[in-house]
């Protein structure tokens, strides 16, 4: 099999993983389009040994192609979507603009990837944190009932694009010297510094960032009724996004048995020794297709809640990587061999 793919948002840091992905995985192209905004006319990227042209988007660019990965923004996937969909395209979508539509799913192929069995024309690629969060809690939720979630995300400036890791590196070389300056819109700057604020605030308190995560979960885990809590976090870190994660289960799920699912789940690394200094960071997570976890410990009022930390690569597992493997799956790619991983 060989197919004709599309990238839409292709200049971006998340469609250029998809591109280094595709590459990397060997996946079967018969043709590749890489689409972005006017703006990016004329302008290249390299694929298998070739300068392939970025072209402007247009309903014309998605004829004929079998899949595209979305990378772009709400706005533009509400946009151009639907166009892509009208042409015959599978899109696999990475904003959020489609994933609370009940018709669509959202999907983590190594948790709910039997929806795709349903040949799904449109496919919600979730949160970068809800994956890495959701990820670990499966296996345990397979073994317990999941009664209750609370969670702090600690996310890596990348996730807000590449504009905001420019604005990161610009504050620590500032910062050495002198307090590092606000950020071009006058907000807080990320460079040493600790924001509690992503995206906007709902009307509920919660910014929008941490009301995706009790979303998706829930829609994920297929568990509507979940009592979920987040707080979203950025700090100044370059890739790579950590939560704490706080869950209750219906029975006691002890360290050592938690450690044991993680280990059989696909896609899970554990890293969880702190007798000799092993846990997971976001800086071990970067440039890792696995999900780290570890600093497993019991509720110390509560036998059957669980505390542990997760690490992964927002661009790749978080974002690039899993719009990828729903693709592979979709239409019936045969991923590779996992990479042999670096020590964590």
């Amino acid at each position: 099999m060989s197919l004709r793919l599309g990238i839409l948002g292709a200049t971006g840091l998340v469609g250029r993983t998809m591109l280094a992905l595709l590459d990397e995985r060997d996946f079967p192209v018969d043709e590749l389009r890489l689409l972005a905004s006017g703006r990016s006319e004329e302008r290249t990227l390299r694929f298998r040994g070739s300068e392939v042209a970025v072209l402007p988007v247009s309903a014309e660019a998605f004829a004929g192609l079998d899949g595209v990965l979305s990378a772009v923004s709400n706005p533009l996937a509400e946009e151009w979507v639907p166009v892509a969909r009208a042409a015959g395209a599978v899109v696999v979508d990475n904003s959020s603009a489609f994933r609370y539509v009940a018709a669509v799913p959202l999907v983590i192929p190594e948790v709910n990837g039997a929806l795709l069995a349903e040949r799904p024309g449109l496919i919600a690629n979730p949160n970068c944190s809800t994956i890495g969060i959701v990820m670990a809690l499966a296996p345990l939720a397979r073994a317990a009932r999941l009664l209750q979630l609370v969670v702090s995300t600690y996310q890596s400036v990348s996730g807000a694009g590449s504009e905001a890791l420019e604005e990161l590196e610009r504050g620590v070389r500032a910062g050495l010297e002198r307090d590092p300056p606000a950020r071009a819109d006058g907000t807080p700057p990320f460079a040493f510094n600790v924001i509690p604020r992503i995206d906007r605030f709902e009307a509920n308190g919660y910014t929008r960032e941490e009301m995706k995560v009790v979303w998706e979960t829930r829609k994920i885990l297929g568990l509507p009724a979940l009592p979920v809590v987040c707080s979203a976090v950025r700090v100044p870190v370059r890739i790579g996004h950590g939560a704490a994660v706080h869950a209750v289960f219906d029975r006691p799920i002890p360290p050592s048995e938690a450690r044991a699912l993680w280990a059989a789940f696909p896609g899970m690394e554990v890293v969880d020794d702190p007798a000799r200094g092993l846990f997971p960071t976001p800086l071990a997570s970067a440039g890792r297709d696995e999900v780290l976890v570890g600093r497993a410990r019991p509720d110390l009022d509560d036998a059957r809640g669980l505390e542990f930390f997760v690490c992964s690569d927002n661009l790749r597992k978080g974002a690039a990587l899993n719009a990828v493997q729903i693709v592979e799956r979709r239409f019936g790619v045969e991923p590779p061999a996992p990479r042999k991983a670096r020590p964590a």
